[in-house]
């Protein structure tokens, strides 16, 4: 059973993203004074004294936007508030009532949930005494709160869990595991974010950069939850060009850095480009799991064949040619479940712990044949024992008799054929080198644990 929500509703740059940001205890939503930095709905697990709801985060309703995306906006705003089982409604203390307030509360009414007013950025003492003007528009005294201070929270907090209705409020399980979606602007994340939530989410334009926040969409596929992480679409440092950007690049950073698999978007009908080779190189420094997921395969499929733009992306992102690759048409929800169960899998592969008896079974076999030379020195490098010290991503602990000797060519030929041998054939493997003090204690260390 889902959650009740708890949704956020006021014109633009009241706080609403620093009140979701309050009430959740970290940062989620972007806090800018620039209007209309939120267009989607930004969800939040939150919780009080152990009573569990989502709150919702909204873009400002009757914004003037920049990329003409209002109306999307405001559906995005009846999309929450249609779902949600309590409204907070949020005007600015500083700014007093304003035309736009009244507007926001005649629509309200119509929706018939209950309502909680409150006046935000009461930041001093004084402030709290002017806010008889919002007595007018029928919700009763506003409660005045400080979302930058944190003042408020525990009052809120309180008639919420108080004007919840009836129902399933324990803590949520957590999900098997966490998609990042990434890819450069207009590549289609948000187009298969929303066929995986099997709802319009988030919101979808041929405007480059609509999307600006990660936004975290939980969804089920075969009686199973899952956490999609929409991002910001990315491009060159040195053309973006305001903070709001700026934050979005590092928010799509620190979304890879969470997942557990990444679905890495590329448009079929655009070459691959700079920015598609820095992503790609980040997600390979990251050591994550990740599907190459080329999009609009309807709009290119007559000018290439799978394998060949497979080939295609196997020359041009070499530092992740393990990743598999799925051919999808988002709009159409083709091949979509498909990238599910592919992600699915990398998972399971990044999570699989080989026995030590096994792993150094197959670095036996590796090192009996021909392999590349090593970096300049007397002898030859050996590789002693090995062992397994963690999963996602898999990290294999080489002792060998010389580390500082390993050659890059050496390592790329280990790891594929560690590929080959070992159950982590496409996602990334993690190898550490240590000298040849240490191997006994190793020995030592895995024969107690039981896994010789």
């Amino acid at each position: 059973m889902a959650l009740p929500t708890v949704s956020i509703v006021g014109r633009p740059n009241v706080g609403k993203s620093s009140l979701l940001n309050m009430l959740a205890g970290r940062r989620i939503s972007i806090v800018e004074p620039t209007a209309g930095v939120t267009r989607d709905r930004i969800q939040a697990l939150c919780d009080h004294e152990g009573v569990y709801f989502e709150v919702v985060d909204t873009g400002g309703y009757g914004i003037a936007d920049q990329d003409n995306l209002g109306v999307q906006v405001e559906q995005q705003i009846g999309f929450a508030v249609e779902q949600a089982s309590l409204v907070l409604f949020v005007v600015d203390a500083r700014a007093g009532l304003l035309p736009l307030d009244r507007q926001v509360a005649d629509w309200l009414r119509g929706c018939q949930r209950p309502v909680l007013l409150l006046a935000n950025k009461v930041d001093a003492p004084n402030t709290a005494t002017e806010l008889g003007d919002f007595h007018r528009l029928g919700y009763g005294p506003p409660v005045p709160v400080s979302a930058m201070h944190r003042s408020g929270e525990e009052e809120i907090k309180e008639w919420i869990v108080a004007h919840l209705p009836a129902g399933d409020t324990a803590a949520p399980d957590d999900p098997v595991m966490k998609i990042a979606l990434v890819g450069r602007r207009n590549a289609g994340k948000s187009t298969l974010i929303n066929a995986l939530a099997g709802q319009e989410r988030v919101i979808v334009s041929e405007i480059a950069g609509t999307t600006r926040d990660a936004v975290d969409v939980r969804f089920e596929h075969h009686g199973r939850a899952y956490m999609a992480i929409d991002t910001a679409g990315l491009r060159k440092k040195s053309r973006i060009a305001d903070d709001v950007e700026y934050y979005s690049f590092h928010r799509a950073e620190l979304s890879i850095r969470r997942a557990d698999v990444v679905l890495f978007l590329l448009d079929a009908t655009q070459e691959v480009g700079a920015v598609d080779k820095k992503l790609g190189h980040y997600i390979a420094e990251q050591y994550k799991p990740c599907v190459l997921v080329v999009n609009k395969w309807d709009l290119a499929k007559d000018r290439a064949s799978t394998e060949e733009f497979g080939e295609y992306l196997d020359q041009i992102l070499p530092g992740i040619a393990y990743a598999p690759v799925a051919f999808v048409t988002a709009n159409q929800g083709k091949n979509v479940q498909t990238v599910i169960d592919l992600a699915s899998a990398l998972f399971k592969q990044a999570s699989t712990r080989v026995p030590t008896a096994q792993l150094n079974s197959v670095l036996d076999a590796v090192m009996s044949g021909p392999i590349p030379s090593a970096k300049r020195g007397p002898g030859s490098v050996k590789i002693l024992y090995g062992t397994q010290a963690a999963v996602c991503p898999p990290t294999l602990i080489l002792f060998v008799n010389d580390a500082s000797r390993v050659s890059p060519g050496l390592e790329r030929f280990l790891l594929g054929r560690l590929r080959d041998m070992l159950p982590f054939a496409e996602v990334p493997i993690r190898l550490v080198y240590r000298g040849r003090r240490g191997v006994r204690a190793a020995r030592e260390a895995a024969e107690r644990s039981g896994e010789r």
